[in-house]
């Protein structure tokens, strides 16, 4: 690849990867920290991946990335973040911003009690719109078992919103 390649890489997906990292993690600095060793990564091997692939081996790359401060972290304290704590500050009354960082908060709960690895297919598949083979391979899973950590995900949360709506209407 052209020694501008990194560059172009970087402009072309930092705000995808960065999202992807920060649902992950939830911490906004964190996040940053793990993009930076995720692209230090990639300049490293980028001859390695074949230009159709870019995207997925990124993403395959930013959550071994992610993976590796876990396993760090494990042997330290851990620390809780936000996410999805920074909304936009669009000229939005007062009650409709309320509203809407009600909601992501209660998205942020519904999606961080899942599993790791239900939580991960969800985000590789529905926010991230990685196919679900690109995903599986991301996770190293096999597709059949990508597709039903999606599901019991869905599933999952499917649930949880059932029961929530059931305790607001007191039944």
């Amino acid at each position: 690849m052209e020694p501008d390649g990194l560059d172009s890489i970087y402009r072309m997906y930092m705000k995808d990867v960065y999202r992807y990292l920060r649902s992950l993690c939830r911490d906004h600095q964190e996040a940053e920290d793990l993009v930076q060793e995720t692209f230090y990564r990639a300049y490293l091997y980028l001859e390695n991946c074949r230009d159709d692939k870019v995207k997925p081996w990124l993403f395959r790359v930013a959550y071994n990335v992610f993976v590796d401060l876990k396993r760090k972290q494990r042997r330290s304290v851990t620390k809780e973040g936000g996410y999805f704590n920074q909304l936009s500050d669009a000229a939005d009354t007062p009650e409709s911003k309320l509203l809407r960082e009600e909601r992501m908060n209660e998205i942020e709960r519904a999606v961080a009690s899942l599993p790791d690895n239900q939580r991960q297919a969800m985000l590789l598949y529905d926010f991230h719109q990685f196919s679900y083979q690109e995903a599986a391979e991301i996770m190293e899973v096999g597709l059949s078992h990508f597709k039903i950590l999606l599901f019991r995900a869905r599933q999952r949360l499917r649930q949880q919103k059932e029961r929530s709506d059931q305790d607001e209407r007191g039944v």
